[in-house]
């Protein structure tokens, strides 16, 4: 009998599944998804909504935190690192025993760790004043991490669950899923934007606190719509695949190098989203102007992941991944090029960049949820943690070191006596390089308002050692601060700009990876869409996929 025989006579003869497994999801004959389905799916979205929010907030307040507590960019970068590498730890940890303990059980973890991250980071003033600088760092830095963890418990459920509630079109709900990401990082930008406007209104400046806290609505919201809702097994686990299958999954030749190329997203995707708002700051020297970039980009991504299944049905999930690598490539690049500094060009290449970044993170997700069905939730996790693990421990310290690199050497060289006076006090490193001497943000705040800023601060907190600490420092060096401002302006600037365009380099190399990866399913047939018993994908329509072996 053929393998396409017996899938069909198994289905036919157990509807409800192999070894009495559920009965296939993503709605019943007439195509009806049930409302608590439909409950989890959008609930899941807000997961993803609070993560943007406070992905976007936190980038927003990269800068306050710098002049606020004297921080580096890369001292920033770890910040901001840790916001993602707990992530992909919690996902991979997670995968292996999501089924065990049960996806409910892990969304009370998430709600929890978020709720302990928000207060943890708004600790970090209070720290400051108690411990200095490293007091600070560390609330923020165990923020991050804590944020990161809920983040990762997250992802760890809902990615499953979508390819288990929507298994005859993977790709495109995961993209719609992944879609409130963008959400998440347009209204956290919004908020920034509507708070900067407080003061033109007449009203009390808002600082990076209330930014901060607003993050807690989106996860108060999911809480509430996840308690007490029924969760189903996951897809391959309904189907009788065990875990010991499931890992083994993860040693095939093409699985593993689809893992390698997700590390290379989370640099280039989530990495880069970490300081884009602060580059584009520095590059238009208009906050506004940067959250107005950042809210276009993400409100274009958000909107083309709605139509994911389309685009696919044309050239392929692994022809998308292919032509969105080309164009983020060209889109790094004009960004980090000299000429990219007025608004209309700036607009202009961080709208290629943005539709180069829209369809990375999902559609991997789906190659690797059709590909390798078998692999279940440790397959999509070990996939999402990899390219979390990246982000967090390469990606945002690595430019923000760039930054660092770049801009130190600028200024040493144009104007040793300046590179003297703003460089920071201790050396930082970065794995595999050598350590860098960057610029202490909170003198280059200082210089930048002429002191103004720091004189209203010692008006509040006079006896504060830290500012008393930066006042001494600034009554040495004010006399030259005129002559110190260009340089040390032009040097902040082209070390950003250096770091994107280096950047550049790594969705190249994710193109290079995607080409082979055409190559090779042209030679072997073409790209398929493997499927467990019991539904047919109707990806396949656009993936030329076929119903793999009958499991059991």
């Amino acid at each position: 009998m053929s393998t396409q025989d017996r899938i069909t006579n198994t289905a036919s003869a157990t509807p409800t599944g192999i070894t009495g497994a559920a009965p296939p999801r993503g709605g019943d004959a007439t195509g009806v998804v049930s409302f608590n389905d439909k409950v989890l799916f959008w609930a899941s979205f807000l997961t993803l909504i609070a993560a943007g929010m406070g992905f976007s907030i936190r980038g927003d307040i990269l800068a306050d935190w710098g002049r606020q507590f004297g921080f580096t960019q890369t001292d920033l970068g770890v910040i901001t690192g840790q916001g993602l590498a707990g992530f992909g730890i919690t996902i991979i940890f997670f995968s292996f025993f999501s089924d065990l303990l049960g996806y409910g059980k892990l969304m009370i973890v998430a709600f929890l760790l978020h709720v302990f991250s928000v207060v943890s980071t708004l600790a970090a003033p209070f720290a400051f004043t108690q411990y200095g600088k490293d007091g600070a760092f560390w609330c923020l830095y165990v923020g991050a991490w804590s944020f990161s963890l809920a983040n990762g418990t997250c992802e760890a459920v809902i990615n499953p669950l979508t390819a288990t509630l929507f298994p005859k079109n993977k790709t495109h709900w995961l993209n719609i899923l992944h879609a409130g990401w963008p959400g998440g990082l347009v209204l956290g930008a919004l908020v920034g934007l509507l708070l900067n406007a407080l003061p033109e209104l007449g009203l009390p400046a808002a600082g990076w606190q209330v930014r901060w806290g607003i993050v807690l609505a989106p996860m108060l919201l999911y809480g509430v719509l996840m308690i007490g809702r029924p969760f189903p097994s996951s897809e391959a686990k309904a189907s009788g695949v065990s875990l010991g299958s499931m890992f083994l999954t993860l040693f095939a030749p093409i699985l593993l190098f689809l893992f390698l190329l997700h590390g290379l997203i989370g640099y280039v995707e989530l990495g880069t989203d970490s300081w884009i708002q602060n580059i584009t700051n520095t590059v238009l020297a208009n906050k506004n102007w940067a959250l107005i970039a950042f809210i276009w980009t993400n409100i274009l991504m958000f909107t083309l992941r709605f139509f994911a299944g389309p685009i696919v049905h044309q050239i392929s999930p692994i022809g998308l991944l292919f032509a969105s690598a080309v164009i983020g490539t060209l889109g790094l690049w004009l960004l980090g090029q000299p000429f990219t500094t007025t608004i209309v060009l700036w607009m202009l290449a961080v709208t290629i960049y943005g539709i180069g970044k829209t369809f990375y993170w999902p559609t991997m997700l789906g190659v690797i949820s059709e590909r390798y069905p078998r692999g279940g939730a440790l397959a999509l996790g070990m996939s999402g943690g990899i390219g979390m693990i990246v982000a967090g421990m390469f990606g945002g310290p690595g430019i923000g070191y760039k930054q660092d690199y770049f801009a130190s050497q600028r200024l040493s060289r144009d104007d040793p006596a300046a590179f003297k006076r703003y460089a920071a006090g201790e050396k930082t490193p970065f794995p595999f390089l050598p350590p860098v001497n960057g610029l202490d943000n909170a003198k280059v705040g200082v210089l930048e308002d002429n002191g103004k800023s720091l004189n209203e601060q010692l008006t509040i907190k006079p006896d504060d050692k830290n500012l008393l600490e930066l006042k001494t420092w600034w009554d040495t060096v004010k006399d030259d601060a005129s002559e110190d401002k260009k340089p040390v302006e032009e040097a902040t600037l082209f070390g950003g700009k250096k770091a994107l365009e280096w950047t550049a380099v790594v969705p190249a190399m994710m193109a290079a990876g995607y080409l082979l990866l055409l190559l090779y399913f042209k030679l072997t047939g073409g790209y398929k869409a493997e499927v467990l018993v019991g539904h047919a994908a109707e990806d396949e329509k656009f993936t030329g996929g076929t119903q793999g072996p009958g499991e059991g």
